[in-house]
């Protein structure tokens, strides 16, 4: 591996770090009753209210509809993600260190499937929030589900639901990006051309690569 690409391991693994102490999503209601908004922010250990009251607000509201109260403690992924970024952060120091391509491959397909199972995970998550309702809450309305939106603005009922990533979850969409350029960079090798194995010449190719590319007819 040249110096850029291990410069840019170095950095994705680096810039990981930021998860830890900024939020990875943000969720805002806005409704007439509160022109405020209430929000939720999501870390990589907790959930947490944008202001000191907004959590409990709205799972006052949510007991009214029907959903379930949303406590941190009984999410089992928000036990487990900072265990898996301080591993990838690990794993990213690592490869810049030793500068292996085979190594650096793995980090980069490790990373990639962890941020989609984690942004599966947050899907499932507001799905069940939103479907699983109580039976007998005080408020039923017939085919209504209230989950948020995964990404962007949604109506439901009177509120305007949003949601975005936070600082932290950019950080690590832009970490991953770094990653991927790294592993883009040592495939194509220092001079521009791809990389050769030193045993038979031919240009080596990164098993993802591989798995995705057409077979040949």
């Amino acid at each position: 591996m040249s110096k850029v690409t291990r410069l840019l391991a170095g950095a994705a693994a680096l810039l990981l770090l930021a998860v830890f102490v900024a939020p990875l999503w943000r969720i805002h209601l806005l409704a007439p009753q509160y022109p405020e908004g209430l929000g939720m922010q999501i870390r990589v250990n907790t959930i947490e209210g944008m202001s000191p009251s907004d959590l409990q607000n709205i799972n006052g509201l949510n007991h009214y509809i029907g959903m379930k109260a949303i406590e941190p403690g009984e999410i089992p992924v928000l036990a487990i993600m900072p265990w898996v970024v301080g591993a990838l952060a690990a794993g990213g120091l690592l490869v810049a260190l030793v500068g292996r391509r085979g190594l650096l491959y793995a980090w980069v397909a490790a990373f990639a499937a962890s941020g989609s199972v984690g942004l599966y995970e947050f899907w499932r998550w507001q799905y069940d929030y939103g479907h699983n309702l109580n039976p007998d809450a005080p408020i039923k309305i017939p085919g209504m589900a209230y989950q948020p939106p995964f990404i962007g603005s949604k109506e439901i009922l009177n509120f305007t639901a949003t949601s975005w990533p936070g600082p932290g979850g950019i950080a690590a969409m832009l970490a991953f990006v770094l990653a991927a350029a790294a592993a883009y960079a040592a495939f194509r090798g220092r001079d521009g051309r791809p990389a050769r194995d030193a045993a038979t010449g031919r240009a080596t190719v990164p098993p993802l690569m591989r798995a995705a590319a057409p077979a040949s007819r």
